[in-house]
């Protein structure tokens, strides 16, 4: 029988937070999945820790790669598991039973999803993604990567991750695979990992590199869409400020209305 999952950690010079992410997957209570590491050739004392770690882990390596992006590619292809979930250096699960809370619903779609944690400096909350997914819904925002299942089948059939891309790539591959290529795909009402915003995608100087990823990845693929979209958003603030107002005007009408029906002696207010 294959391997239901694979949990795939990529790391680069974060002994510290990788052997944090190591804790957290070796000791999930849920067995039979396969665990496989891809380090960057990291000089600070990562490899002597995959070494100490050996029993526990499936496949491994430490080596020169060409970026982020690369080494995901590299966990994907050595992967046997039919689901593939990544959990970086410094990320981990949320809890010891989060693989054995998320199997029971590995049902075949494409993409499984729960809810993640994220931990900053000035907060730690809960982001709660939503069930349907759509072009505008990827416009603004993205799946989480740390708490989402994808199968190893729909990466060989929608493509490995854009390794021309250094930040977003990962976004870009399910916005194409739903959008684009309408992958199946659900929501599951779990948090499934927790991901701390100190990592490459979370530093401010990256912002402006991510939007203009972005701005290329849908100039590339939908070029009419992104103009449309902006003015979709535009036409729902201005919706919403109508709306807004309307229901204020209605609000006033109706205590004018019953300050009238007061003044006829036809209804009492409370004092």
């Amino acid at each position: 029988m294959s391997t239901k999952i694979a949990v795939i950690t990529i790391s680069y010079n974060n002994r510290q937070g990788l052997e944090k992410t190591l804790k957290s997957v070796t000791s999930q209570s849920f067995s039979g999945f396969e665990y496989i590491v891809i380090d960057g050739g990291s000089q600070d004392g990562s490899k002597e820790l995959l070494e100490k770690y050996s029993d526990k882990i499936t496949h491994w390596v430490s080596e020169p790669d060409k970026g982020i992006y690369n080494a995901m590619n590299k966990g994907i292809a050595a992967a046997q598991g039919e689901y593939l979930i990544f959990i970086n250096s410094g990320d981990h699960f949320y809890s010891d039973h989060s693989l054995t809370d998320a199997a029971q619903h590995l049902s075949g779609e494409d993409i499984i999803y729960g809810n993640l944690e994220v931990v900053s400096a000035e907060q730690t909350y809960i982001k709660d993604y939503p069930s349907e997914m759509s072009l505008f819904y990827f416009y603004y925002e993205s799946l989480p990567h740390p708490s989402s299942f994808i199968r190893k089948d729909a990466f060989e059939k929608y493509g490995f991750y854009d390794e021309n891309l250094k930040i977003v790539s990962d976004w870009k591959w399910f916005l194409l695979a739903i959008c684009t290529h309408q992958a199946s795909f659900k929501k599951i009402e779990k948090t499934i990992s927790t991901f701390y915003l100190d990592g490459t995608s979370s530093n401010i100087q990256s912002i402006e590199k991510i939007n203009n990823e972005r701005e290329l990845t849908f100039s590339s693929h939908f070029p009419m869409v992104k103009d449309n979209l902006e003015k979709l958003m535009l036409l729902q603030n201005e919706s919403i400020r109508l709306q807004n107002v309307d229901h204020k005007f209605n609000h006033l009408k109706k205590y004018r209305l019953v300050k009238i029906l007061h003044s006829l002696g036809l209804i009492k207010i409370p004092k």
